[in-house]
């Protein structure tokens, strides 16, 4: 038997042993006390000032008793935190007044909305309207009065990109800063028969690592582990129509062919609430020309990229439309981004874009999505415009599950259309998601299984695909999780994504993480991931064995990891790993066992400089390669920041020799906390072209945006170092929310 297979079988146990070990369940409350707070209904609302002096505070029962999950576990906190919450007929209204000791070292790098807030003193609201302990909304804030949200797509994963109406300010007072949230209830789907939600509160202090919460399980908080807040009704939806028309100008020109055209072009989204918790969303002559470039990747295998969806109408209830848990984060680091999500049934950025990543427009689109007591919908219907020699296509999806259990589902889905070609093409299937997380011992178990079926002219049988996934994804002690899928060989999403098929694919992960107490150490973490896929018809493609050798994260936010790494490749076609005007460097057929090291640092965002580095080091299939990345940030101020990154592999073959490099340099100029300027170049020396975005940024308030953007491509293609201008886009975008 080979070390993998011994790894396997010895993974399989272990999991079983800690699954097992945890799997009597006891009563809720004796893991997670479901604490309540009563939202108090007032006449008049509280101003949305930062300062909390508006006497109709007073009203609200303050809530004080946080405790930490990081980097103690329910222990006391360094600062006292209270929160307060009111609500009208409009807006449900959060003041919370944080202390600090040392005010003048509150973290606030972050000025721009919609950004994340790794680095920054943070509040963070937790709301699930329909009190499911499924899915959920995220609301983040710090001192600068930053908004960012987020969607849950599970209890374990959220939509970073999803983003919706609401409004924030904050203060610096003596002893800490204050943050008044307001959070419309026409920004948020519910059902007004329900009086109490989910509800939690989170707050970090990052210059200690440290993360408070009202709630938590297992050092962690999310929708399905959080208090109630009760005394709800009486909210008023509005009629629940949002139109939101849309301009841009358009100005396109390709230098190398001599062609330079301008458009202007109108859109509309219209928002209708069908019912309190149902959404019906239209799109006519849909525009993406303010959407964020994607970040260069270089693909140094024979298998397709993964690059993630950034469109503001597929975001939007997008957590509906997820299938079988496939693209979800397992932390198992042996697999690529990529592999976790082979097999999906819908993936958005197949539609309105062409396989070489070319717009297509969208005539028009609607979508109905959202829940109807225990079941969960997500239905869109597309008409996309003819592209080369693609007609225009109608294009269909619909995703219905439903809630079983105490947190678990069984769903369905269907696809039908073919965005990339002539040909007909249809996938159903179905699955069932388990979750537990109130199981003795700080435990939480989830499991996934799916069945698919594709329906393609040409592609007769083998078009199956299916999966199952069992995992104990604990914050502390022991984790560990085995999983399986296989995608047959005529198997064909054409509104999926797929990465390989033909293929049986195996993982398994176990771990350990350790706290200390009293320590500048917070946590280690060491563990063993696996990754073995084999050739349904017989053989091996790929097998990863990564040995994570030690983890190890301070209170200060500092980070190390030393890994080892065994690889195994079967390549059965030459496949090119290089390619230049003068040659190409290829991976001849053969069997490959390859091993890597790889230590990395990383130094926390909160301070004025940070950055990260990593040096891998090791074999590649017959050759050896070396590797370097690094990258650096320079928060000057909230009003300015500055990044570069760098990736440099020298890989020597007997067949030649060739380095990659990866560059990107990205700026951050905040006028005021509602115009920024943000530009990213990026340059990669396979496809020799420059990459410039730069972007200016106006959000007057939430609902409201104006762009102006220009995208500058510069190429050179004979790789003699002379760059000349390929292609410019310069647009320039208006878009007004109208809420009725």
């Amino acid at each position: 038997m080979t070390t993998m297979g011994k790894f396997f079988i010895f993974l399989a146990a272990t999991s079983g042993i800690c699954m097992t070990g945890v799997a009597q369940e006891i009563n809720e409350t004796e893991v997670v006390s479901r604490k309540s707070v009563r939202a108090i209904r007032v006449d008049t609302p509280p101003i949305i000032d930062g300062k909390l002096d508006d006497s109709v505070w007073e009203l609200a029962q303050p809530i004080t008793d946080f405790h930490q999950i990081r980097p103690g576990n329910q222990t006391e906190p360094s600062e006292v935190t209270e929160v307060y919450v009111l609500y009208d007929d409009d807006a449900l209204y959060i003041g919370a007044r944080m202390a600090d000791s040392n005010p003048e070292l509150i973290s606030a790098p972050v000025i721009r909305h919609g950004q994340g807030l790794p680095s920054d003193d943070r509040l963070v609201v937790i709301l699930d309207p329909f009190n499911t302990q499924r899915t959920g909304y995220r609301f983040e804030t710090n001192l600068n009065a930053v908004r960012h949200d987020a969607l849950y797509t599970s209890v374990s994963s959220f939509q970073l990109e999803w983003n919706t109406i609401w409004a924030t300010a904050t203060s610096r007072y003596d002893n800490g800063w204050i943050a008044e949230v307001e959070i419309p209830f026409k920004s948020l789907p519910f059902d007004p028969s329900i009086d109490t939600w989910g509800f939690n509160f989170g707050r970090g202090i990052r210059r200690r690592g440290e993360e408070m919460a009202w709630v938590s399980y297992n050092r962690t908080y999310n929708p399905s582990i959080s208090g109630l807040l009760t005394g709800l009704e009486g909210m008023d939806q509005g009629v629940g129509l949002d139109l939101v028309p849309s301009l841009s100008v358009n100005r396109d020109k390709q230098f190398d062919i001599g062609t330079n055209q301008t458009n202007t072009d109108p859109s509309l989204d219209a928002f209708y609430r069908l019912t309190p918790s149902l959404n019906a969303a239209l799109t006519i002559n849909t525009d993406f020309s303010a959407t964020e470039v994607d970040n260069r990747q270089v693909n140094l295998t024979r298998f397709n990229l993964f690059f993630p969806e950034k469109r503001d109408f597929f975001l939007n209830d997008s957590d509906l439309f997820q299938f079988g848990g496939i693209g979800g984060n397992t932390g198992n680091s042996a697999q690529s981004n990529g592999s976790r999500q082979n097999a999906r049934p819908y993936f958005s950025r197949k539609l309105g874009l062409s396989q070489s990543g070319s717009p297509v427009d969208i005539n028009y689109g609607g979508r109905i999505s959202g829940r109807v007591g225990r079941w969960n919908i997500g239905t869109l219907a597309i008409k996309q415009d003819e592209f080369g020699a693609v007609d225009s296509s109608n294009l269909f999806i619909s995703r219905v599950s439903a809630n079983v259990l105490r947190e678990s589902s069984v769903g369905f889905i269907l696809t039908d259309g073919n965005p990339g070609s002539n040909t007909d093409n249809t996938v159903y299937g179905a699955d069932f998601r388990y979750l537990n997380t109130r199981l003795a011992g700080g435990q939480v178990i989830e499991a996934d299984a799916w069945l698919q079926k594709s329906d393609t002219p040409g592609l007769d049988g083998d078009d199956e695909s299916y999966g199952f996934g069992l995992r104990s994804p604990n914050n502390t002690g022991l984790r560990g999780g085995i999983g399986f899928k296989e995608v047959q060989k005529n198997f064909n999403p054409a509104m999926g994504y797929i990465n390989r098929s033909n293929i049986r694919d195996y993982t398994a992960d176990v771990g350990y993480t350790h706290f200390f107490n009293d320590s500048f150490l917070q946590s280690a973490y060491f563990g063993v991931d696996g990754q073995r896929i084999n050739v349904i018809d017989g053989g091996l493609q790929s097998e990863v064995l990564t040995f994570r050798l030690l983890e190890l994260d301070t209170n200060s936010r500092d980070s190390m990891e030393v890994s080892y790494q065994r690889n195994k490749e079967v390549v059965l076609t030459p496949f090119a790993v290089y390619r230049a005007p003068d040659r190409s460097v290829f991976i001849d057929p053969g069997s490959y066992s390859f091993d890597e090291r790889t230590v990395a640092f990383r130094t926390a965002g909160q301070r004025e400089f940070s950055g990260s580095f990593s040096m891998t080091n090791g074999d590649f299939y017959n050759g050896k390669r070396n590797n370097l990345n690094g990258s650096v940030s320079w928060t000057q101020s909230r009003n300015f920041v500055m990044s570069a990154s760098y990736d440099w592999n020298d890989i020597s073959l007997p067949q030649g020799d060739f380095i990659t490099r990866l560059t990107s340099v990205s700026t951050q100029v905040a006028f005021s906390s509602t115009l920024y300027w943000v530009s990213l170049v990026q340059y990669d020396n396979l496809s020799e072209e420059i990459g410039i975005n730069t972007r200016i940024q106006w959000i007057p308030r939430a609902g409201q945006e104006g762009f102006i953007v220009l995208n500058y491509n510069l190429q050179d293609h004979d790789k003699n170092n002379a760059f000349e201008a390929a292609s410019s886009d310069l647009a320039v975008k208006f878009k007004y929310t109208f809420r009725f």
